[in-house]
């Protein structure tokens, strides 16, 4: 029986018409391809926290995580990242039923609230250089950096592409393409609130314990 239907599984797929045996539509390629562009994202920060697990306790007779981080500002940037995410989640249901106003409004929220996120974390990174602990100072800080320093870039590329999305809606509306844009920033974005997480326990809470 399998046999059989096998058999004619293939039959019908030589028959079928040759549109059906083309390029997947453009939207299937779209998507599978930023996915793929969240996991090599994904892998690299999983580099990037293995190489801080190893260096974390190199000071080298340097400053410590202890003596560097302060859990008020870190709490409050943590806060601020957590509630862009529910902002932008706020911007895609409004896209979904495309409210132009309601988008407006829940980029800009998401948007100020990225910003802040970063203006705390560029206000720490200065502290710190004030207080001599650079990226040349230790091997622990050489990872500190690279790690969080990476994660506030992907901050900045997504501010610039909200940005330049909110253009979009402005001059095309809601149209297919600029949907499925900005649920891969949604998407992006919400990535970069779970690697947060992970930085936040990892780095901030864990460097704190003697």
């Amino acid at each position: 029986m399998s046999v059989a239907v096998a058999v004619y599984d293939a039959v019908q797929e030589a028959s079928a018409p040759a549109s059906e045996a083309g390029p997947a539509p453009k939207r299937i390629v779209v998507a599978y391809g930023f996915w793929i562009f969240l996991l090599s994202d994904v892998v690299m920060f999983s580099a990037l926290f293995a190489g801080y697990a190893v260096l974390v306790r190199a000071i080298a007779g340097g400053p410590a995580g202890i003596q560097l981080f302060s859990q008020s500002s870190v709490a409050l940037e943590t806060a601020c990242l957590l509630a862009s995410s529910y902002t932008c989640g706020l911007m895609s249901l409004a896209v979904g039923s495309e409210r132009r106003s309601v988008t407006y409004l829940a980029a800009f929220a998401t948007f100020v609230l990225g910003a802040a996120f970063l203006g705390l974390e560029i206000r720490e990174f200065a502290d710190m250089v004030a207080r001599g602990a650079t990226p040349q100072r230790s091997a622990f800080l050489s990872a500190f950096f690279t790690l969080v320093g990476c994660h506030g870039l992907h901050v900045t590329a997504g501010l610039i592409w909200l940005a330049v999305m909110m253009a979009q809606v402005a001059v095309k509306g809601f149209r297919a393409t600029v949907q499925r844009r900005l649920q891969c920033f949604a998407l992006f974005w919400h990535a970069l609130d779970i690697i947060w997480i992970g930085v936040f326990t990892v780095v901030y809470l864990m460097g704190v314990t003697p």
